[in-house]
């Protein structure tokens, strides 16, 4: 008898063939045999009229803190994602030298939203190097399965002390000789890859720049001498490119040098919004040349959810607005509703800084349930005030006001230049693409991108209306198969005999992200955007069943992943 035979779904396996009607038989966490299962199993899901996957690998996230007090990942694990990657953007939590623990925080506050006092009351610091954290992730349970990178700030403060924080110190030759060694440790150890920052977004709670900015050639190409010494790990980088051509010389020759696997984040700007075809042409170049480099791109344009629970919204920065910032939020909403503080607050000039991305109307839109990633220019704030009859303002103020205070607004400010998706659907098309960048656990106030598997399938397997769709054999590929296969993971995210069974059984039809909604259930009471999602009937990992409709079983049968799989082609 099978630990678990799913019986009659429509099977679509992740290698980019057409999907099949098929029982799976699973033993032991693995796929046993795919076909028509004669033997019974110990238990049994009924699959007919369901879509059977592989569990979403996500290949960028930020739960370095929450792994250690959350075993369920949450919102990744609401949408289907069996395996996460963290460590992302040179930022994490290990090597933490004791001295070193509130500067990352501060580090990852600041880069990635994620509250300080959460991270301060969650975090256990039961390690130092990294070898112990992975020890320390080894130690919890888990629904679904982690995998850690070596981040570069973390590794700068543990070797360079206070000045490892400073963007502008440069190591010395020892610092140099201890990183690279500490870089093979790590991988040894069964750290997936290593991951730097390069962009002047990336800043601490207090404003400084992330210490791997403006990081030396030297410095970057000891880090790649460590990987190949270690000889597996992959690298993960991101930046402004500024300098497009310097700055991609210089991640090229980390990959030449290290012989490892690189992707690199690419998005279509507002300032440069055809810079990213440049960038690439050149990781295509590279790829054609027998490199191993990816782009890792998004789902859906990448926007700032505006509201008067969330970080910002369009008024924070109002003069008459910051008394009420602090106040509870039916009391804050009672305030507003006064007419006096609405003549007043809509007559002010939002702050310079803010105008982008919360001041612009023309680019914000109301985010409905389901939310709308491809909303129509007409659809704007702005649009609204004009078919009300009311400023711009006026008609965000009004908005925000509407279910009790709850209404998010969305901002999108990359991937949207045009006003539409057609260049991120250039960007998925691509051969050198994969997707990523949803930065699962992180920015918990201002974006919820933990979905953007689950967008990936409807919105260009289904419902993109403003432009083509894309085969969902191919879109269930790519964020399964493809994103394992980026970071080395060659035993998942492919429904195969011999494969790890991590499967999910969606209802294809009702499969949907939900809007996003504020919840206050961070350690210390820290407030975060979560989204849910309806139509994954069930999630396994490992062969058990984690989640059923979306709710938790209590199974918790994730691990840590030490390290890449040598790959078996």
């Amino acid at each position: 008898m099978h630990d678990l035979v799913i019986r009659g779904g429509q099977v679509i396996d992740g290698s980019g063939g057409p999907r099949r009607t098929a029982d799976i038989s699973i033993d032991g966490g693995r796929v046993v045999e795919v076909g028509q299962v004669s033997q019974r199993g110990a238990r049994e899901l009924d699959a007919d009229g369901l879509l059977v996957t592989p569990g979403w690998v996500d290949v960028h996230t930020h739960y370095d803190g929450q792994a250690t007090w959350d075993p369920y990942l949450s919102p990744s694990c609401w949408h289907g994602v069996t395996t996460v990657v963290m460590g992302n953007c040179g930022v994490g939590f290990a090597p933490a030298a004791p001295d070193e623990h509130d500067w990352l925080i501060s580090l990852m506050e600041g880069v990635e939203d994620i509250p300080g006092t959460a991270l301060a009351e969650g975090l256990q610091w039961d390690w130092e190097s990294f070898p112990q954290y992975l020890d320390a992730l080894e130690r919890r349970e888990l629904a679904v399965d982690v995998a850690a990178q070596l981040p570069h700030g973390a590794l700068r403060a543990y070797v360079m002390g206070h000045r490892g924080g400073d963007y502008q110190a440069v190591p010395t030759e020892a610092e140099l000789a201890q990183m690279q060694q500490l870089v093979g440790e790590a991988m040894h150890a069964g750290a997936i890859g290593f991951t730097t920052s390069r962009t002047r977004n990336h800043r601490s709670r207090d404003g400084a720049f992330t210490p791997s900015l403006t990081a030396t050639e030297a410095e970057l190409l000891a880090v790649a001498r460590g990987l190949r010494e270690a000889g597996r790990g992959v690298i993960e980088a991101v930046g402004d490119f500024d300098d497009l051509d310097q700055e991609f010389a210089l991640l090229r020759k980390m990959a030449e040098v290290s012989g490892r696997p690189i992707s690199i984040t690419v998005i279509q700007t507002q300032g440069a919004p055809h810079g990213w075809r440049k960038l690439l042409g050149l990781i295509g170049d590279a790829a054609d040349g027998g490199l191993p480099i990816k782009a890792q791109v998004a789902a859906r344009a990448i926007g700032v959810l505006l509201g008067l629970e969330a970080t910002i919204n369009p008024f924070i920065g109002h003069p008459s607005f910051a008394p009420l910032q602090a106040l509870p939020l039916a009391e804050k909403v009672a305030r507003l509703r006064q007419p006096e503080l609405r003549a007043r607050i809509t007559s002010e000039e939002a702050p310079e800084g803010l105008r982008m991305i919360a001041g612009d109307f023309e680019r914000i839109f109301v985010l409905e349930d389901p939310p709308n990633y491809e909303p129509d220019p007409a659809l704007s704030v702005a649009s609204i005030a004009r078919a009300r009859g009311v400023t711009p303002s006026e008609c965000a103020y009004d908005l925000l006001l509407e279910n009790d205070g709850h209404t998010l607004l969305y901002s999108p400010f990359a991937n949207y230049a045009e006003g539409n998706l057609d260049s991120l659907a250039e960007m998925l098309r691509s051969e050198h693409t994969v997707p990523g960048l949803s930065d699962g656990g992180a920015h918990v106030g201002l974006i919820s991108d933990g979905s953007f598997p689950t967008t990936l399938m409807t919105l260009w397997g289904r419902d993109r209306t403003r432009g083509e769709t894309l085969p969902l054999e191919w879109l269930v590929r790519q964020q399964s198969r493809a994103t394992a296969e980026l970071v080395g993971l060659h035993d998942r995210g492919l429904i195969a005999p011999g494969m790890r069974a991590d499967i999910n059984l969606i209802d294809w039809d009702a499969l949907q992200a939900r809007r996003p909604e504020i919840q206050h259930d961070l350690p210390a009471g820290g407030k975060r955007i979560v989204q849910r999602a309806r139509g994954y009937k069930a999630t396994l990992v490992a062969g058990q069943v984690t989640h059923e409709d979306g709710e938790p079983t209590g199974a918790l049968p994730g691990q840590l992943v030490r390290g890449a799989q040598p790959d078996p082609s």
